[in-house]
């Protein structure tokens, strides 16, 4: 069985690109889903919807060069910027900036529970202030053709019931937000760190699911604690879509399963190795480019994860891809410590 979730997105010329699907996308995650672990991810899958860090408003209207903030690869399409901010204008004049950098969607964050991104109203303490994400949201659909999504909590603090949450989901939705992804956890705003917020309070997916049977008329994904396909597959029994977070990133062999579990269709990657080479000539562009080696591979550490070698792969390119002058043989010396086998099964 493969699974469809329909999503149009709309140019500003008027026409219309093939449907988005994000029946199954890579969390954003800070640090972690920069361009290059994005780039790697599409030599394990075409289909995934790509999720960038979250980027702030500031840092796009003022931050110098922008491309630093916004640059990516072609191959990563689709791909989505999160953008945090709270301030309507600010938000709507970066929607803008994203839809003419070409990106397929622009999410709004309303789940980051940092104490820095609450002192300046970003993430999950907007879920307070539900009026604010309205207006936020009404800003940038106004100002752009692409889908203008929400990814946010089941509630923040005390706020511990199914009515709390579908108190927020309407207010945003009334505003015109038709997709929001769930991170089927709350928020401790006081009292617990960024960390501790990602593993200490409960998962509580059947809020979600009822959440989805209340508005069966919107886009209703779930996130959090989900590690493998199977689960996703069950998921998608009561949700629109699901997106993984720290698995797809530790564990990213996870991805060379999904279009073909979850689309039906045959991935890019016959083998670890095969994807490992695959993301070679990126490394040697971005090498040139000045990049540093272990800031690219980095991203891969988790590919031979269980693997005989895989300890050694990753040892190698730990103690030397941060060296000076770390080139594409340190690369290849890593991989030449696994065993490559015969192409089998994805994950």
């Amino acid at each position: 069985m493969t699974y469809k979730a329909t999503a149009t997105t709309r140019m500003k010329s008027g026409t219309t690109r093939p449907a988005l699907d994000r029946t199954f996308s890579v969390a954003p995650m800070m640090d972690w889903t920069t361009r290059d672990y994005r780039a790697f991810a599409r030599t394990l899958t075409r289909q995934a919807l790509l999720y960038t860090e979250m980027v702030t408003t500031g840092a796009i209207l003022h931050g110098s060069p922008r491309e630093r903030f916004l640059g990516y690869d072609e191959v990563e399409h689709p791909i989505a910027l999160q953008l945090g901010g709270s301030d309507p204008g600010e938000l709507a004049e970066c929607a803008v900036i994203a839809e003419e950098w070409g990106y397929d969607e622009v999410n709004l964050n309303v789940g980051c529970p940092s104490d820095r991104v609450q002192n300046n109203m970003i993430g999950a303490c907007l879920m307070g202030h539900p009026e604010k994400v309205a207006a936020a949201v009404r800003a940038m659909r106004e100002a752009v053709k692409i889908p203008v999504t929400v990814k946010c909590r089941i509630g923040i603090d005390d706020q511990d019931e199914d009515a709390d949450l579908e108190r927020f989901i309407a207010q945003v939705a009334d505003a015109g937000c038709e997709v929001f992804i769930v991170h089927a956890r709350k928020a401790w705003l006081q009292g617990l760190s960024p960390k501790e917020n990602r593993d200490i309070p409960p998962l509580n997916y059947p809020r979600v699911h009822r959440l989805k049977a209340s508005r069966p008329e919107l886009h209703i994904g779930i996130n959090g604690g989900i590690k493998t396909l199977d689960e996703c597959r069950e998921q998608l029994d009561s949700v629109d879509s699901v997106m993984v977070g720290r698995e797809a990133y530790q564990n990213p062999w996870l991805l060379a399963g999904v279009d073909r579990a979850i689309y039906g269709v045959a991935g890019p990657a016959e083998s670890r190795h095969a994807a490992a080479r695959a993301f070679r000539p990126y490394i040697a562009r971005r090498l040139e480019e000045g990049a540093k080696l272990n800031h690219v591979t980095r991203h891969l550490l988790g590919l031979f994860q269980g693997q005989p070698g895989g300890r050694r792969f990753r040892r190698h390119l730990s103690e030397n891809g941060h060296l000076d002058g770390a080139c594409l043989r340190v690369y290849d010396d890593a991989l030449s410590l696994v065993p490559e086998r015969e192409p089998a099964e994805t994950a």
